[in-house]
């Protein structure tokens, strides 16, 4: 989905009575969520932007097999890779003061928020389209990200 079309989506939602939108399109998933202010002090509405990756689905496994091997990122034939929505910075916990939302080897679900990609100064919360294991982060906190860049690889098995 292009910035353009995210813009109109988030103009929709400021300027009618809805609370959310989701719009599926070509495997991206993107949730608006206006938060109307608590209390009267001024500020305007809150987005948050959620965009599901697109994920490659698990390479079948292979017929003959001698003996069990952990997975590995050198060794990615049945992994998952989860890439980035959009081009933006990526931030591996919700808060400077906060811890990752996960870190290596940590077992995750489906629907599971995994990272930050913060875009026009929308924090886009990603999330997991599998379920399984962390097996590496591929990008460091606070760095640039390129759309379809992969930031994780996870095994589904795991």
């Amino acid at each position: 989905m292009n910035e353009k079309y995210i813009k109109s989506l988030i103009r929709l939602v400021e300027e009618s009575d809805i609370e959310s939108l989701e719009v599926s399109s070509w495997g991206r998933k993107i949730r608006i969520i206006q938060k109307l202010p608590s209390d009267s002090n001024g500020q305007g509405n809150l987005h948050t932007v959620v965009a599901a990756p697109m994920v490659a689905p698990p390479a079948p496994a292979s017929p003959v097999q001698t003996e069990p091997s952990e997975p590995t990122a050198d060794n990615n034939s049945n992994l998952v890779e989860i890439s980035s929505p959009m081009v933006g910075t990526f931030y591996r916990s919700p808060a400077p003061d906060a811890g990752p939302y996960v870190s290596p080897n940590e077992k995750i679900t489906q629907g599971q928020v995994v990272c930050i990609v913060e875009a026009m100064k929308l924090m886009n919360e990603i999330e997991s389209e599998v379920s399984g294991r962390v097996v590496k982060i591929l990008v460091e906190n606070a760095q640039p990200v390129e759309f379809g860049q992969v930031l994780f690889l996870i095994d589904p098995a795991g």
